[in-house]
């Protein structure tokens, strides 16, 4: 249990707070341009929408689901970056916690060296 309060204390909250605003954003961008509706074929023949608006109107969506994946793959980039930077927080934190508890085997075995000398 310690170690995972070690292990969370050491995130980087401040980066992670600083980011979250882009990481909503894009989220919430996302989620309007998925749930825009654009005509169906039934549309068409139902409402006798002229070809050329359908065919502007798949353009337009064409070019819209470009934006979208261009804005998820840079929240995808941003989020990658913030997991490598955490993964490499956490590797630290192991190293350090391996030394430390190094450190304090050696000083217990030392310390019981005195108290059984004295």
């Amino acid at each position: 249990m310690a170690a995972w309060l070690t292990v969370l204390a050491s995130v980087p909250w401040s980066e992670v707070i600083k980011n979250a605003p882009k990481v909503v954003d894009g989220s919430k961008k996302f989620w309007k341009t998925v749930t825009k509706k654009t005509p169906h074929i039934s549309d068409v023949q139902k409402h006798g929408i002229p070809q050329s608006e359908v065919i502007a109107s798949l353009e337009a969506s064409v070019s819209d689901l470009q934006a979208q994946m261009l804005a998820s793959s840079e929240l995808i980039k941003t989020l990658a970056e913030q997991n490598t930077q955490l993964i490499k927080r956490i590797e630290t934190n192991r190293i350090q916690m391996l030394w430390l508890s190094a450190v304090t085997g050696v000083i217990a075995v030392i310390f019981g060296l005195f108290l059984a000398f004295a």
